[in-house]
């Protein structure tokens, strides 16, 4: 039986909903069945990810400050308080249910502040030292820095390496993690790139976007997606049994 995975939608203005579609052909290949949330369902997260077997958090814009005690910064961009709601509230029900969870890029940082951790509104502004380019000027598919990976860790079972090239579109990132949450991948300018939940069969975030590198045949980005799958496989079955028809 294929799994059923939940991929959070990007929003415009709160009211257009978008995804790009490298999202759906990585749930695919990896052999996953997609299926897309709209914002909105905040109220209704346990009735939903009881439908599923995984949940994918997905990039896009930025996140309201205010959700981690600060205002907001000259350089923060646009925002969507509805996302932000319907997000928080599927992950800390996917936590809460050990559901196999994969959040990308806006994704990561909104699974750290879900938990209690916090993020720099814009690296740049805020942090006092040299910085790689963190938003890069090409395609999707070019990896353009390294992430050193962490021992043991989920990300360098994917990467089989100590250290490995991804892209980077951002200009948040994680600044303090809170457990269950461990920073399990690192650029070489101390930007956290990855953490994993140390309580949970699979709670990953990355800082990159793998679904773009997954589509292009990355095989790092190919692995991530399939132990994700692979792992909400192992409850297909028994969450299957229990699903209220759609």
């Amino acid at each position: 039986m294929k799994p059923i995975i939940g991929i959070t939608t990007d929003v415009e203005l709160d009211y257009k909903h978008m995804l790009n579609y490298d999202y759906i052909t990585a749930v695919s290949r990896a052999g996953g069945i997609p299926l897309l949330i709209p914002i909105g369902t905040e109220n209704d997260a346990a009735e939903i990810l009881g439908r599923l077997d995984g949940l994918i958090v997905t990039g896009g814009g930025d996140i309201d400050p205010t959700l981690f005690g600060e205002e907001p910064h000259r350089n923060l961009g646009e925002i969507s308080p509805g996302r932000d709601a319907s997000e928080m509230a599927l992950i800390k029900e996917a936590l809460q249910r050990d559901l196999p969870l994969l959040t990308i890029c806006r994704g990561l940082q909104i699974m750290v502040i879900a938990e209690g951790g916090d993020m720099y509104q814009d690296i740049y502004a805020q942090i006092d030292r040299e910085l790689l380019q963190h938003s890069q000027k090409a395609a999707r598919t070019h990896t353009s820095h390294f992430v050193d990976t962490a021992e043991g860790s989920i990300l360098r079972e994917a990467a089989q390496n100590e250290r490995f090239r991804v892209n980077s579109y951002h200009h948040q990132a994680v600044r303090e993690v809170k457990a269950p949450f461990a920073v399990s991948g690192m650029a070489s300018d101390g930007i956290i790139e990855a953490v994993e939940s140390t309580q949970h069969r699979f709670a990953v975030g990355v800082q990159w976007h793998p679904e773009a590198l997954a589509a292009a045949g990355d095989e790092p980005s190919l692995r991530l997606f399939s132990r994700f799958i692979e792992t909400a496989k192992e409850g297909a079955g028994t969450v299957a049994n229990h699903r209220p028809a759609l």
